[in-house]
């Protein structure tokens, strides 16, 4: 019987024997294989994550003239994402005259009101490059006025990737428009230049352009 106790008792210590070692072996390999295991998931997970050049090219606003746009305010690409188009050009000193307009065809509230459309608006300077007569009597017209600026607005939202690309494009005025380019190089219908790109307003996509777009006779 005495035997029997001693071989049960030294049987159960080889086992508990075995047990500590298990265990003080999976305790030395474990959080080198934890750790491993995390930081391959933490890579994959960084690359994954990670913006491609184009993608970060086409995050936010591109174009020589935006730096002309104030960095802060409402009339900052900041503070123009809060408002609706229409609203966001009357802060913008870049884009006054094209506010006058919009104003003289009262189209303001047409603007405000619509969803997600996409504007290509001049600059001051490309409606100052319109001869002043010829200007000042588009701006006392209204139904040419209102033709010309809804030329320049088309009802879809056009991201930067699609620019170039998806064309032509129907505008508000019925005709379409044709946009040229890639990266940050565009051209519309020729002509106008993109000078300040993908900037947001509250309801739609704008394309800063330094000329004024005429639509077919």
């Amino acid at each position: 019987m005495k035997n029997r106790l001693m071989t049960r008792a030294g049987a159960l210590a080889v086992a508990a024997g075995c047990a500590i070692a298990l265990a003080a072996c999976s305790s030395d390999e474990d959080p080198e294989d934890t750790g491993s295991e995390e930081a391959t998931s933490s890579e994959e997970s960084t690359m994954a994550e990670e913006p491609t050049e184009d993608e970060m090219a086409m995050s936010g606003e591109f174009g020589d003239a935006c730096s002309a746009v104030p960095a802060t305010g409402e009339g900052s690409f900041e503070g123009m994402a809060d408002d609706p188009v229409a609203t966001a050009a009357t802060n913008n000193p870049v884009l006054s005259t094209l506010v006058s307009a919009v104003t003289e065809a009262e189209l303001v509230d047409t603007l405000n009101s619509a969803e997600d459309i996409t504007v290509f608006a001049p600059t001051n300077d490309a409606f100052a490059a319109i001869p002043a007569e010829d200007l000042e009597a588009v701006m006392a017209d209204k139904e040419q006025l209102t033709n010309i600026l809804t030329y320049h607005v088309v009802g879809e939202e056009i991201t930067p990737e699609e620019l170039g690309t998806a064309g032509p494009f129907t505008t508000l005025q019925g005709d379409t428009i044709e946009v040229e380019g890639s990266g940050e190089d565009f051209t519309v219908n020729g002509s106008a230049r993109v000078v300040c790109g993908n900037v947001q307003t509250a309801n739609a996509t704008v394309y800063i352009i330094d000329g004024v777009l005429m639509p077919a006779a």
